[in-house]
């Protein structure tokens, strides 16, 4: 599997060296990248999919994915798991968006597409965080099914547990 699609956008399953090129923001004459991409948390994210690509190998669909439109076939975000299921069968997902494209509904849209792939891989459920001032991503999580699970003195916690197949609050 190579990536998914919905209405709009297309989860490209980055390889090595497309995460490579992220990292370093050196794109090829193939890549076609929205202005403000990568950003910083595209590039952290693709270190993270390259660190665990070197400690556990290839993460098959656990690993990191290139927001595209389908449109045009620009790179506007990215979003992944940070890394297998953990022992009690969770995974933790993060997004992000160029500036230019935030507020079309594309983060909700990729997020529930990121959900039912890991629901559809038999795990437990999700988690995902935001930063407190961070309303948008929180609102993301919500409308993409996850519920409010607790916070800290900087980060709000969202998960969603997969009961019997299908996406539940939890």
């Amino acid at each position: 599997m190579d990536g998914l699609w919905t209405e709009r956008l297309e989860l490209h399953r980055l390889s090595v060296g497309e995460a490579e090129r992220i990292v370093g923001r050196e794109s090829r004459g193939s890549d076609r990248w929205a202005e403000g991409y990568p950003g910083d948390g595209d590039v952290a994210g693709a270190r993270g999919f390259l660190s665990g690509w070197a400690a556990r190998g290839d993460p098959g669909v656990f690993g990191a994915y290139e927001i595209r439109r389908r449109l045009d076939r620009v790179a506007v975000g990215g979003i992944g798991f940070h890394g297998p299921p953990d022992e009690g069968r969770f995974v933790t997902v993060g997004y992000g968006l160029v500036p230019g494209v935030r507020g079309q509904g594309y983060a909700t849209e990729a997020l529930r597409a990121l959900l039912e792939l890991a629901r559809a891989q038999g795990v437990a459920g999700a988690k995902g965080d935001a930063d407190l001032g961070n309303v948008a991503s929180q609102r993301v999580m919500r409308a993409a099914g996850m519920r409010y699970a607790g916070e800290d003195e900087r980060v709000r916690y969202y998960r969603v547990e997969f009961d019997g197949g299908s996406a539940r609050e939890g």
